[in-house]
């Protein structure tokens, strides 16, 4: 399936998991690994930390990007927290997992279930771990 790139970035990383990030424009995102996973739990970032911000951001900007095709409008006070988990997968190696929550408040329920899923069909992250993660989609 092509994509047609309108941007791309770049991240290299160094030292991994308590290492750090550099990004575009020299910026630099400290790294380290959480206590639940065997590390010290210092103030970095971890990687499904950086997932989580990144989905929740995406799925909110896929909510108002669909909504005008739907005769909706986002509330200015929408907001989308993202879930990340990571442990041992049953069949080896490690997984992840994804859960969504959405609050688009003074929508009704049947409106905001359809923009939800309408968004999760358009937002890339949705696309990307379609059939490869469940990903649960809850509205609050």
């Amino acid at each position: 399936m092509p994509v047609n790139v309108l941007y791309s970035t770049n991240a290299m990383s160094t030292g991994g998991r308590d290492g750090k990030s550099c990004i575009d424009g020299g910026r630099e995102i400290p790294l380290s690994t959480p206590k639940e996973l065997g590390g010290g739990g210092g103030d970095g970032a971890n990687p499904e930390q950086l997932f989580a911000a990144g989905y929740s951001a995406c799925f909110l900007g896929a909510l108002k990007a669909v909504a005008p095709q739907m005769k909706l409008r986002v509330p200015q006070d929408a907001a989308v927290t993202a879930t990340v988990g990571i442990g041992p997968r049953s069949e080896g190696g490690f997984g992840i997992t994804a859960a969504l929550a959405i609050s688009l408040p003074g929508l009704s329920r049947d409106d905001a279930e359809r923009l939800v899923e309408a968004a999760h069909q358009t937002c890339p992250y949705s696309n990307a771990t379609r059939n490869n993660l469940d990903v649960a989609l809850t509205l609050v």
